[in-house]
């Protein structure tokens, strides 16, 4: 059995999604609503999964994850397929992945967005614009270690997890009005990796918990 809790548009679920398809694992898809009824990630039976009341929850036989950088190692150590964190560029693609990972989406995923506007009062253009903030910060650092590292993808002509972190990012910097054109480096890699199967099985517009009348920030 191998089964992920996902939400169409969280885009910790959508790289974990990218890697289980580069991989060419079978796996179901068991949605979690995080805004309908207050949010399904704070049922008790699925905190008994994941006590932070987040997505991704990946279950492989007895197996239970729910970080994005541990299911990839899981993935790695696991299964077959294309190396996600390449043996001579490993570091490396960590170190990527955890800007992101760390510096950026957490900054600005949902929760915080809520604790913001229950706690502070922010208005909706104060959490945008603290969103774009943060994004486009870390994008200036992304941009910078992209001018010496990549080449058709993150490290060079080689997919691996940088691009699986990345692409998400960029999905959640157009919600936030990040003017890709700031990022050369960062939209050219994008608009590759829009281009594989891979990348468009796993993309928002494509999952089995997608709003019919969910508009796209981009189309692919």
């Amino acid at each position: 059995m191998t089964k992920l809790y996902s939400y169409f548009r969280s885009s910790s679920a959508y790289r974990v999604r990218i890697a289980l398809n580069f991989k060419k694992v079978n796996y179901s898809i068991q949605p979690v609503h995080l805004v309908k009824d207050g949010g399904e990630q704070h049922l008790d039976d699925y905190k008994k999964l994941n006590a932070l009341s987040q997505v991704p929850t990946f279950i492989h036989n007895k197996m239970c994850l729910t970080q994005s950088m541990a299911i990839f190692y899981y993935l790695d150590q696991n299964f077959e397929g294309p190396e996600l964190f390449p043996k001579d560029i490993g570091q490396h693609v960590v170190e990527f992945c955890e800007v992101i990972n760390s510096g950026i989406q957490p900054i600005q995923n949902l929760r915080v967005l809520q604790y913001l506007k229950n706690k502070y009062h922010f208005e909706q253009d104060e959490i945008q614009s603290w969103s774009h903030h943060w994004i486009e910060q870390g994008f200036f650092a992304l941009e910078s270690f992209l001018n010496k590292n990549s080449g058709k993808y993150c490290f060079g002509d080689q997919v691996t997890a940088a691009d699986m972190f990345l692409a998400p990012q960029v999905y959640n910097s157009l919600r936030y009005n990040v003017d890709l054109n700031e990022f050369p480096k960062i939209q050219g890699i994008w608009k590759n990796c829009l281009k594989l199967e891979e990348f468009i099985k796993a993309d928002p517009v494509h999952q089995p918990d997608t709003p019919e009348d969910y508009s796209s920030p981009y189309k692919i």
